[in-house]
């Protein structure tokens, strides 16, 4: 089963626990951009997106509910 995880990257505050549950180690926090917060949100790499196994482990340790994952 694939996986898709979208974030809301605006409220993201680059805490980094969905990067350090997720069992693909596909989630990271973007070093190039920054939110209106201020911090490096959370995204997925694009060579690595299709890894995803919608495990969604990632937004069950999300405090602030910001991640949602689909499963295809």
């Amino acid at each position: 089963m694939a996986g898709k995880v979208t974030f809301d990257r605006d409220r993201c505050k680059g805490c980094e626990l969905c990067a350090l549950v997720c069992p693909k180690h596909i989630i990271v926090m973007d070093a190039d951009a920054t939110n209106r917060k201020g911090y490096h949100p959370a995204t997925v790499r694009d060579e690595d997106a299709e890894k995803c196994t919608g495990c969604a482990s990632c937004a069950k340790m999300c405090p602030d509910s910001i991640i949602t994952v689909e499963r295809s």
